[in-house]
């Protein structure tokens, strides 16, 4: 991987002003959701007792979250909103939303811009998609997997294409949870 990836036509270092990290829950067979978006295989098997994912110290580290469209819409269904106090900012061509705890941006460049202006920090990557692309154009830096023990057998990939090239990672972490869950973290 370079250490520099284009955005808005311009050379931008790695250096960027913000850090981009990913935390997400996976089943064994790579799987983030069912096709439809459902995520009650995760959620079912985390009720049991898993023990400290690091999730809550690796929030209270974030200042902004940037996701996709369906994990916005996903986010709602809780009933509650679990980013008080952060800036959200949700990538979408075709998101309108008159909700004030979000800013939505249109491209990638567009999103950059807006976490550069904003002075972001740290970022919480979230949603599949985005991922994908933060991982293909070179704008992630650590991304932290839990993967749960159930096979689910279709859904919707973490990972997907990455334009003929690989991304190396190198592992920084793993340990193992409760209820057979295991962690790994790696650096990007």
């Amino acid at each position: 991987m370079s250490s520099t990836s284009s955005v808005s036509g311009t050379t931008t270092p790695s250096g960027r002003a913000f850090r981009t990290a990913v935390t997400i829950g996976v089943s064994l067979d790579g799987f983030i959701a069912r096709t439809d978006g459902d995520i009650e295989w995760l959620t079912s098997y985390a009720e049991e007792e898993v023990g400290d994912t690091g999730y809550t110290e690796f929030m209270a580290g974030i200042d902004t979250l940037a996701m996709g469209r369906n994990t916005y819409e996903k986010v709602l269904t809780f009933g509650f909103w679990p980013y008080e106090g952060k800036r959200v900012a949700v990538l979408s061509t075709t998101l309108t939303s008159d909700d004030e705890r979000i800013t939505v941006y249109r491209s990638l460049d567009e999103l950059l811009a807006g976490l550069t202006a904003a002075g972001a920090k740290s970022v919480y990557v979230d949603g599949g998609k985005v991922v994908q692309t933060f991982l293909r154009e070179g704008l992630l830096d650590e991304l932290t997997i839990t993967t749960a023990p159930v096979l689910i057998g279709t859904g919707i990939p973490l990972f997907g294409e990455l334009a003929g090239r690989d991304v190396k990672l190198t592992l920084a972490s793993t340990r193992v949870l409760g209820a057979g869950f295991t962690q790994a973290t790696y650096t990007v």
